[in-house]
Order: C-alpha cells, then sequence, then structure tokens
C-alpha cells in the first residue's frame, strides 16, 4: 500500500467525522446562485466548528477561516481554499535546523518526550524504516529508568533486525549514550537511535540528565545530537500541546513524530501541531505493526483529511 494509502486509512476515523458535515457545508457555498458572493456567515461557523471538532485547535481554525473569509470570493471553491488553506499551515513552518548531513557519520537522533506517548515503540520502528532503505542502524536503551524499558526495546530491536547497546536497570542513561557510540563508530553502524526515558520540562534533574546526554553525545560525534525527535501521541490531542509547547524550547527539538494517528477521531491535530509549534512533523504512526512508521507528507495528509483520492 502507498503512504498515501496508509495515511488515509489511519486517518479513517476522523473522516467518518467530519466528511459529510464538510460536504455539506461545501455543497452550500458552492451553489451556483452562491458562487458570485462572500462566503456567508453561516457557512464560515460551520467551518469554525468542524475545524475545531477535528482538533486542528482554535488558533489555526481562526487562520484558516481568516484566510478563506477573504479570498472566497469569484467562484473559487471553499473546498480547493481550506485544502490550500492547510498546507499553507505546513508549509509556513521553519524548519529548525539539524547537523548537516554530509557531517561525519554516525548520525546520532535523540527521541524524546513524556511519559507514555510511544517513544520505545517509535525508536523500533524508526531503526526498521532506517534499515529497510539501506542504512545499519543502531539502538540505544537510555531509558535505564522505567521498568521492562530495556526489554521492550530489545524485542523492537530484534523486529527490526537492528543491534542493541543497553545496560542494566538503574545505570547512568550518558554513560549507555557514551557505550553506544563508541560502539557504532567501531562497527560502523549508522544512524544511532537513541530512546530516553520520558520526562516533562518541569523536572529539572531529568532536564539535566537530557543535557548531560547530549553533552556526551556532542563530544563523541561532531554535532551530535544532529536530530532531536519529540515523539507526541495523537490521541492525546491538544491536551499534550501546552508540555510539548515548553518541551521543545528546553530539548533542542527539532522535528515531530506524531504516532497513533490510527488510534483517533481528531487527526486534525496535526495541523494544530504544525501551526502551535512552529515544527516541522517528520514521521506520523499508522498502526501498530512495526512497518506502521510513515514520513509525513503535508500534500497526501490533506488529501486524506478529505478523503480525496490520488
Amino acid at each position: 500500500m502507498s503512504v498515501f494509502g496508509r495515511i488515509r486509512d489511519s486517518l479513517s476515523r476522523t473522516t467518518q467525522q467530519i466528511v459529510q458535515r464538510f460536504d455539506a457545508i461545501v455543497q452550500r457555498a458552492d451553489a451556483p446562485e452562491r458562487r458570485m458572493r462572500e462566503v456567508d456567515v453561516a457557512t464560515l461557523d460551520a467551518l469554525e466548528e468542524l475545524l475545531i471538532s477535528a482538533d486542528v485547535g482554535l488558533p489555526a481554525t481562526s487562520r484558516i477561516v481568516a484566510a478563506v473569509r477573504a479570498r472566497a470570493r469569484h467562484g473559487e471553491s471553499l473546498r480547493d481554499l481550506v485544502k490550500q488553506e492547510i498546507r499553507s499551515v505546513f508549509d509556513s513552518v521553519e524548519e529548525r535546523p539539524s547537523s548537516p548531513a554530509e557531517s561525519a557519520p554516525p548520525r546520532v537522533v535523540l527521541v524524546v518526550g513524556v511519559n507514555g506517548t510511544g517513544k520505545t515503540t517509535t525508536v523500533g520502528k524508526l531503526a526498521n524504516l532506517y534499515r529497510k532503505s539501506g542504512a545499519t542502524p543502531l539502538v540505544c536503551a537510555a531509558d535505564t529508568f522505567r521498568a521492562a524499558a530495556v526489554e521492550q526495546l530489545e524485542i523492537w530491536a530484534c523486529r527490526a533486525g537492528v543491534d542493541i547497546v543497553r545496560a542494566k536497570e538503574g545505570a547512568d542513561p550518558a554513560a549507555v549514550v557514551f557505550d553506544a557510540v563508541s560502539s557504532g563508530k567501531a562497527r560502523g553502524r549508522d544512524p544511532i537511535l537513541i530512546d530516553t526515558a520520558g520526562r516533562i520540562h518541569t523536572r529539572v534533574n531529568l532536564m539535566n540528565e537530557l543535557e548531560k546526554i547530549r553533552r556526551i553525545a556532542g563530544r563523541e560525534v561532531p554535532g551530535a545530537p544532529h536530530d532531536v525527535l519529540l515523539v507526541l501521541d495523537a490521541t492525546v490531542g491538544q491536551n499534550g500541546l501546552s508540555q510539548a509547547r515548553e518541551f521543545t524550547s528546553v530539548a533542542g527539538v527539532n522535528g515531530i513524530v506524531l504516532a497513533k494517528l490510527d488510534g483517533t477521531a481528531k487527526g486534525g491535530v496535526a495541523v494544530a501541531i504544525a501551526h502551535d509549534l512552529r515544527l516541522p512533523i517528520r514521521y506520523v504512526g499508522v498502526g501498530e505493526a512495526i512497518d506502521d512508521l510513515v514520513p509525513f507528507s503535508a500534500a497526501e495528509y490533506v488529501d486524506a483529511l478529505f478523503e480525496e483520492k490520488w
């Protein structure tokens, strides 16, 4: 199945919630007798309610509705306008720089987030994605505090067919990262994917630990960590954004992984994430299997959201 097909299927619960209502709004706005007039207040109100119900969020919804209000005239299709404005939210996100891809290997990818978002699962799926692309990833079990975290990552590493560096429960996470980076360099593994313990920005000791991990990685490989990916749970929706907003400012995050997109009826949260966090979504989780992590495409996401066929 194509990436578009997988994103579309993962959004099926969302589209079931919004497509019929959206089609009714479009038919009303695009009726021949209305085509040459500005969209009326009732139509804009209905559009606003629909977007908010899909968890697009109030700030992003306000931006989209305002843009549609300004542009919806002279026979333009409301459906096309809404899709264009949602695309513009993603297109306007400023890429936060990662270290240059041409820097000396291995590339170090730090996977971070609060508890329960699916970081460990994401590391395993990401390792599988890299291996299938021809890379030779190594995973690092730097979550040494959560019960069974190391064992869980070992299972995912086995499924992905990649090596893992681990330590005993309670070991210093930075020491595990040092061992992983040293091992990866010696064995020619690239990239190195580091699974970290769940933490929130208000826990100073945990954030200091994360900074230590970053420092150790940078000492062993210039420019590391090259990417810091924040894993967000799509099923939590708007409730996860406030913590994530603060987290990004202190952890050096430069990309988002949106996990469990298939488990929510409010898949519009991807728009809210891009708009509010000003960070690109790099990958989305579309299921529980090891192959169910796919690169995010704004164009395919928007078409899937409105059940448009490619």
